[in-house]
Protein backbone atom coordinates (compact mmCIF):
# COMPACT_ATOMS: atom_id res chain seq x y z
CA UNK A 1 0.00 0.00 0.00
CA UNK A 2 1.81 3.14 -1.38
CA UNK A 3 1.05 6.75 0.37
CA UNK A 4 -1.03 8.28 -2.85
CA UNK A 5 -3.48 4.51 -2.18
CA UNK A 6 -3.65 5.88 1.51
CA UNK A 7 -4.28 9.60 0.83
CA UNK A 8 -7.24 8.83 -2.12
CA UNK A 9 -8.75 6.13 0.00
CA UNK A 10 -8.95 7.88 3.09
CA UNK A 11 -10.49 10.38 1.29
CA UNK A 12 -12.98 8.12 -0.50
CA UNK A 13 -13.74 6.82 3.04
CA UNK A 14 -13.82 10.29 4.84
CA UNK A 15 -16.32 11.55 2.35
CA UNK A 16 -18.55 8.03 2.67
CA UNK A 17 -18.59 8.51 6.50
CA UNK A 18 -19.01 12.20 6.65
CA UNK A 19 -22.00 11.67 4.29
CA UNK A 20 -23.68 9.03 6.31
CA UNK A 21 -23.48 11.23 9.29
CA UNK A 22 -24.86 14.44 7.66
CA UNK A 23 -27.93 11.83 6.53
CA UNK A 24 -29.90 11.83 10.04
CA UNK A 25 -29.53 15.40 10.76
CA UNK A 26 -31.63 16.01 7.07
CA UNK A 27 -33.62 13.14 7.56
CA UNK A 28 -34.68 14.69 10.60
CA UNK A 29 -36.10 17.88 8.79
CA UNK A 30 -38.00 15.71 5.98
CA UNK A 31 -39.94 13.54 8.51
CA UNK A 32 -41.57 16.34 10.03
CA UNK A 33 -43.19 16.20 6.63
CA UNK A 34 -43.18 13.45 5.49
CA UNK A 35 -43.78 9.69 6.92
CA UNK A 36 -40.72 7.33 7.51
CA UNK A 37 -41.94 4.85 5.54
CA UNK A 38 -42.74 6.19 2.39
CA UNK A 39 -39.77 8.67 2.67
CA UNK A 40 -37.80 5.53 3.27
CA UNK A 41 -39.63 3.76 -0.01
CA UNK A 42 -39.53 6.83 -2.14
CA UNK A 43 -35.76 7.45 -1.70
CA UNK A 44 -34.22 3.75 -2.38
CA UNK A 45 -36.91 3.26 -5.36
CA UNK A 46 -34.66 6.08 -6.70
CA UNK A 47 -31.55 4.67 -5.88
CA UNK A 48 -32.71 1.21 -7.10
CA UNK A 49 -33.29 2.62 -10.47
CA UNK A 50 -29.93 4.10 -10.73
CA UNK A 51 -27.91 1.11 -9.54
CA UNK A 52 -29.78 -0.66 -11.96
CA UNK A 53 -29.00 1.34 -14.68
CA UNK A 54 -25.27 1.65 -13.86
CA UNK A 55 -25.38 -2.48 -13.05
CA UNK A 56 -26.77 -2.42 -16.78
CA UNK A 57 -24.29 0.09 -18.55
CA UNK A 58 -21.19 -1.97 -16.85
CA UNK A 59 -22.57 -5.51 -16.61
CA UNK A 60 -24.85 -5.95 -18.93
CA UNK A 61 -28.32 -7.93 -18.77
CA UNK A 62 -26.77 -10.93 -17.45
CA UNK A 63 -25.96 -9.21 -14.24
CA UNK A 64 -29.48 -9.67 -13.73
CA UNK A 65 -30.17 -12.62 -13.71
CA UNK A 66 -30.79 -14.26 -9.99
CA UNK A 67 -29.23 -17.90 -10.62
CA UNK A 68 -31.68 -19.90 -7.91
CA UNK A 69 -30.15 -17.19 -5.33
CA UNK A 70 -33.43 -15.24 -5.39
CA UNK A 71 -34.85 -16.08 -1.66
CA UNK A 72 -31.13 -15.22 -0.46
CA UNK A 73 -31.10 -11.92 -2.23
CA UNK A 74 -34.91 -11.06 -1.05
CA UNK A 75 -33.68 -11.12 2.57
CA UNK A 76 -31.04 -9.70 2.45
CA UNK A 77 -32.33 -7.10 0.60
CA UNK A 78 -35.83 -6.63 3.18
CA UNK A 79 -33.04 -6.36 6.18
CA UNK A 80 -31.00 -3.71 4.59
CA UNK A 81 -33.55 -1.30 2.29
CA UNK A 82 -36.71 -2.37 4.29
CA UNK A 83 -36.16 -3.25 8.28
CA UNK A 84 -32.91 -0.71 8.33
CA UNK A 85 -34.23 2.41 6.57
CA UNK A 86 -38.24 2.40 7.66
CA UNK A 87 -37.09 0.94 11.40
CA UNK A 88 -34.27 3.52 11.72
CA UNK A 89 -35.72 6.93 10.57
CA UNK A 90 -38.75 5.83 12.15
CA UNK A 91 -37.37 5.56 15.66
CA UNK A 92 -35.21 8.28 14.98
CA UNK A 93 -38.68 10.17 14.36
CA UNK A 94 -39.91 9.42 17.51
CA UNK A 95 -37.30 10.25 19.64
CA UNK A 96 -37.59 13.89 18.28
CA UNK A 97 -34.16 15.81 18.53
CA UNK A 98 -32.00 13.09 20.72
CA UNK A 99 -33.20 10.44 17.94
CA UNK A 100 -30.94 11.73 15.31
CA UNK A 101 -27.50 11.55 17.48
CA UNK A 102 -28.71 8.13 18.81
CA UNK A 103 -29.54 6.84 16.02
CA UNK A 104 -26.09 7.90 14.01
CA UNK A 105 -24.29 6.63 17.41
CA UNK A 106 -25.83 3.18 17.27
CA UNK A 107 -24.79 3.67 13.20
CA UNK A 108 -20.96 3.39 14.70
CA UNK A 109 -21.78 0.51 17.13
CA UNK A 110 -22.61 -2.08 14.25
CA UNK A 111 -19.24 -3.57 14.34
CA UNK A 112 -19.64 -4.86 17.57
CA UNK A 113 -22.93 -5.60 17.55
CA UNK A 114 -21.68 -7.95 14.37
CA UNK A 115 -19.38 -9.31 16.71
CA UNK A 116 -22.11 -9.76 19.42
CA UNK A 117 -24.25 -11.83 17.20
CA UNK A 118 -21.45 -13.91 16.30
CA UNK A 119 -20.65 -15.21 19.76
CA UNK A 120 -24.55 -16.01 20.07
CA UNK A 121 -25.02 -18.19 17.53
CA UNK A 122 -21.66 -19.27 16.27
CA UNK A 123 -20.25 -19.80 20.31
CA UNK A 124 -17.19 -17.94 18.79
CA UNK A 125 -16.64 -15.73 22.34
CA UNK A 126 -14.49 -12.65 21.31
CA UNK A 127 -11.20 -12.21 22.95
CA UNK A 128 -11.24 -9.94 26.51
CA UNK A 129 -10.30 -6.65 25.09
CA UNK A 130 -13.47 -6.57 22.69
CA UNK A 131 -15.59 -7.80 25.94
CA UNK A 132 -13.95 -4.74 27.59
CA UNK A 133 -14.59 -2.30 24.11
CA UNK A 134 -18.23 -3.45 23.61
CA UNK A 135 -19.01 -2.92 27.65
CA UNK A 136 -17.44 0.79 27.13
CA UNK A 137 -19.82 0.83 24.22
CA UNK A 138 -22.26 0.47 25.87
CA UNK A 139 -21.94 3.17 28.27
CA UNK A 140 -21.19 5.72 26.17
CA UNK A 141 -24.25 4.64 24.21
CA UNK A 142 -26.10 5.18 27.76
CA UNK A 143 -24.79 8.71 28.28
CA UNK A 144 -26.08 10.09 24.79
CA UNK A 145 -29.39 8.00 25.17
CA UNK A 146 -29.74 9.53 28.52
CA UNK A 147 -28.19 12.53 28.21
CA UNK A 148 -26.55 11.76 31.50
CA UNK A 149 -30.31 12.01 33.64
CA UNK A 150 -31.29 9.32 35.91
CA UNK A 151 -34.88 9.81 35.29
CA UNK A 152 -34.55 8.62 32.06
CA UNK A 153 -35.11 5.29 33.50
CA UNK A 154 -38.00 6.40 35.09
CA UNK A 155 -39.72 7.07 31.90
CA UNK A 156 -37.76 4.78 29.89
CA UNK A 157 -41.41 3.02 28.96
CA UNK A 158 -41.47 6.20 26.56
CA UNK A 159 -38.15 6.05 24.70
CA UNK A 160 -37.82 1.92 24.90
CA UNK A 161 -40.04 1.35 20.99
CA UNK A 162 -38.52 3.75 19.49
CA UNK A 163 -34.71 2.09 20.47
CA UNK A 164 -35.84 -1.30 20.01
CA UNK A 165 -36.75 0.21 16.80
CA UNK A 166 -33.10 1.52 15.82
CA UNK A 167 -31.59 -1.52 17.56
CA UNK A 168 -33.82 -4.05 15.24
CA UNK A 169 -32.64 -1.38 11.77
CA UNK A 170 -29.29 -1.77 12.98
CA UNK A 171 -29.17 -5.83 12.95
CA UNK A 172 -30.95 -5.97 9.94
CA UNK A 173 -27.68 -4.20 8.95
CA UNK A 174 -25.35 -6.23 10.42
CA UNK A 175 -27.24 -9.44 8.82
CA UNK A 176 -27.54 -8.08 5.02
CA UNK A 177 -23.40 -6.98 5.81
CA UNK A 178 -22.96 -10.43 6.65
CA UNK A 179 -24.57 -12.36 3.92
CA UNK A 180 -22.37 -10.49 1.44
CA UNK A 181 -20.31 -13.36 2.16
CA UNK A 182 -22.66 -15.65 0.32
CA UNK A 183 -21.87 -13.69 -2.96
CA UNK A 184 -17.90 -13.84 -3.20
CA UNK A 185 -17.94 -14.59 -7.25
CA UNK A 186 -20.26 -11.02 -7.41
CA UNK A 187 -19.39 -7.55 -7.84
CA UNK A 188 -20.37 -5.67 -5.01
CA UNK A 189 -22.22 -3.18 -7.28
CA UNK A 190 -24.36 -6.78 -9.03
CA UNK A 191 -25.29 -7.30 -4.55
CA UNK A 192 -26.11 -4.06 -3.70
CA UNK A 193 -28.41 -3.25 -6.85
CA UNK A 194 -30.37 -6.65 -6.89
CA UNK A 195 -30.67 -6.42 -3.08
CA UNK A 196 -31.98 -2.68 -3.37
CA UNK A 197 -34.15 -3.75 -5.92
CA UNK A 198 -35.96 -6.59 -4.03
CA UNK A 199 -35.58 -4.65 -1.26
CA UNK A 200 -37.66 -1.48 -2.39
CA UNK A 201 -40.38 -3.97 -3.97
CA UNK A 202 -40.64 -5.51 -0.30
CA UNK A 203 -41.22 -1.85 1.09
CA UNK A 204 -43.60 -1.22 -1.98
CA UNK A 205 -45.62 -3.99 -0.85
CA UNK A 206 -45.76 -2.54 2.84
CA UNK A 207 -46.62 0.58 1.95
CA UNK A 208 -49.28 -0.54 -0.32
CA UNK A 209 -51.06 -2.58 2.05
CA UNK A 210 -50.49 -0.29 4.66
CA UNK A 211 -51.96 2.54 2.58
CA UNK A 212 -54.96 0.64 1.86
CA UNK A 213 -55.76 -0.15 5.70
CA UNK A 214 -55.34 3.44 6.21
CA UNK A 215 -52.28 3.17 8.51
CA UNK A 216 -49.94 5.25 6.02
CA UNK A 217 -51.20 8.76 4.49
CA UNK A 218 -50.23 9.24 0.58
CA UNK A 219 -47.69 12.10 0.66
CA UNK A 220 -49.28 14.93 -1.15
CA UNK A 221 -47.50 16.89 -4.29
CA UNK A 222 -46.75 19.68 -1.72
CA UNK A 223 -45.36 17.33 0.77
CA UNK A 224 -42.70 15.76 -1.83
CA UNK A 225 -42.41 19.42 -2.79
CA UNK A 226 -41.25 20.41 0.58
CA UNK A 227 -38.79 17.65 1.05
CA UNK A 228 -37.35 17.69 -2.78
CA UNK A 229 -33.77 18.80 -1.52
CA UNK A 230 -33.76 16.81 1.51
CA UNK A 231 -34.72 13.82 -0.58
CA UNK A 232 -32.21 14.79 -3.56
CA UNK A 233 -28.93 15.55 -0.72
CA UNK A 234 -30.42 11.19 0.63
CA UNK A 235 -30.48 9.60 -2.89
CA UNK A 236 -27.30 11.11 -3.58
CA UNK A 237 -24.63 11.90 -0.84
CA UNK A 238 -25.69 9.03 1.46
CA UNK A 239 -26.41 6.60 -1.24
CA UNK A 240 -24.86 6.50 -4.58
CA UNK A 241 -22.07 8.77 -3.59
CA UNK A 242 -21.13 6.73 -0.12
CA UNK A 243 -21.78 3.48 -1.47
CA UNK A 244 -18.77 3.95 -4.82
CA UNK A 245 -16.46 6.13 -2.65
CA UNK A 246 -16.51 3.81 0.53
CA UNK A 247 -16.50 1.07 -1.98
CA UNK A 248 -13.05 2.27 -3.53
CA UNK A 249 -11.70 3.13 -0.22
CA UNK A 250 -11.63 -0.10 1.05
CA UNK A 251 -10.66 -1.77 -1.33
CA UNK A 252 -7.35 0.52 -1.13
CA UNK A 253 -7.41 0.39 2.47
CA UNK A 254 -8.71 -2.97 3.77
CA UNK A 255 -11.58 -3.35 5.97
CA UNK A 256 -9.48 -3.08 9.01
CA UNK A 257 -7.90 0.57 7.93
CA UNK A 258 -11.03 1.68 7.11
CA UNK A 259 -13.98 0.66 9.44
CA UNK A 260 -11.80 2.99 11.55
CA UNK A 261 -13.55 5.70 9.28
CA UNK A 262 -16.87 4.89 10.77
CA UNK A 263 -16.11 7.24 13.78
CA UNK A 264 -16.25 10.12 11.38
CA UNK A 265 -20.39 9.47 11.22
CA UNK A 266 -21.33 10.61 14.66
CA UNK A 267 -18.91 13.74 14.90
CA UNK A 268 -20.31 14.89 11.35
CA UNK A 269 -23.67 14.80 13.32
CA UNK A 270 -22.92 16.26 16.32
CA UNK A 271 -21.35 19.16 14.21
CA UNK A 272 -24.62 19.63 12.55
CA UNK A 273 -26.76 19.46 15.09
CA UNK A 274 -24.84 22.30 16.63
CA UNK A 275 -25.34 24.45 13.40
CA UNK A 276 -29.01 23.61 13.18
CA UNK A 277 -29.38 25.31 16.69
CA UNK A 278 -29.61 21.69 18.51
CA UNK A 279 -27.42 22.05 22.13
CA UNK A 280 -25.37 19.54 22.47
CA UNK A 281 -24.61 18.56 25.89
CA UNK A 282 -21.32 17.36 27.49
CA UNK A 283 -23.11 13.63 28.05
CA UNK A 284 -23.40 13.14 24.47
CA UNK A 285 -20.17 14.83 23.77
CA UNK A 286 -18.50 12.27 25.95
CA UNK A 287 -20.88 9.27 25.19
CA UNK A 288 -19.64 9.84 22.01
CA UNK A 289 -15.93 10.18 22.60
CA UNK A 290 -15.92 6.97 24.56
CA UNK A 291 -17.88 5.20 21.48
CA UNK A 292 -14.91 6.07 19.30
CA UNK A 293 -12.20 5.43 21.89
CA UNK A 294 -13.53 1.61 22.57
CA UNK A 295 -13.63 0.63 18.63
CA UNK A 296 -10.51 2.47 17.97
CA UNK A 297 -9.45 0.44 20.71
CA UNK A 298 -10.35 -2.15 19.59
CA UNK A 299 -8.97 -1.95 16.08
CA UNK A 300 -5.71 -1.18 17.65
CA UNK A 301 -6.12 -4.26 19.94
CA UNK A 302 -6.46 -6.79 16.91
CA UNK A 303 -3.62 -5.37 15.23
CA UNK A 304 -0.92 -5.78 17.32
CA UNK A 305 -2.45 -9.71 18.07
CA UNK A 306 -2.04 -10.35 14.34
CA UNK A 307 1.01 -9.24 14.58
CA UNK A 308 2.40 -11.18 17.53
CA UNK A 309 6.06 -12.76 16.76
CA UNK A 310 5.32 -16.29 16.06
CA UNK A 311 1.82 -15.39 14.71
CA UNK A 312 0.88 -16.67 11.10
CA UNK A 313 -2.08 -15.51 9.73
CA UNK A 314 -3.87 -16.16 7.32
CA UNK A 315 -5.80 -13.63 4.86
CA UNK A 316 -9.50 -15.47 6.36
CA UNK A 317 -8.31 -14.94 9.91
CA UNK A 318 -7.56 -11.20 9.40
CA UNK A 319 -10.66 -10.95 8.10
CA UNK A 320 -12.34 -12.61 11.33
CA UNK A 321 -10.04 -10.24 13.72
CA UNK A 322 -11.65 -7.34 11.75
CA UNK A 323 -15.04 -8.39 12.56
CA UNK A 324 -17.55 -9.43 9.94
CA UNK A 325 -17.07 -7.10 6.50
CA UNK A 326 -20.24 -6.44 5.11
CA UNK A 327 -19.88 -6.67 1.04
CA UNK A 328 -22.13 -3.40 0.77
CA UNK A 329 -21.99 -2.27 3.96
CA UNK A 330 -18.72 -1.42 3.97
CA UNK A 331 -20.02 0.02 0.82
CA UNK A 332 -23.44 0.59 2.25
CA UNK A 333 -26.13 2.58 0.45
CA UNK A 334 -27.87 4.56 3.81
Amino acid sequence: MNKKQVIIGSALCLIASMSWGAMFPVAQVALQEIDPFYFSFIRYAVVAALLASILWVKEGKAAFRLEGKGKALAFYGTMAFTVYNMLIFSGQYLMGDTGTITASLIEVLMPMISILYVWITAKSKPPGYTIVSMIICLAGALLVITNGKLAFFAMAGKSLFPLLLIFIAVTGWVLYSMGGSRFKDWSVLRYSTLTCLLGSLVSLIIVAFATLLGLLPVPSVETLSAVKWEMAFMITLPGIVALLSWNAGLKMLTPLNGILYINFVPITTLIIMAFQGYQVSIFEICGTLLVIFAIVWNNIAQRRELRAPGRTVDRSEARRAAGPQPTVRNVRTR
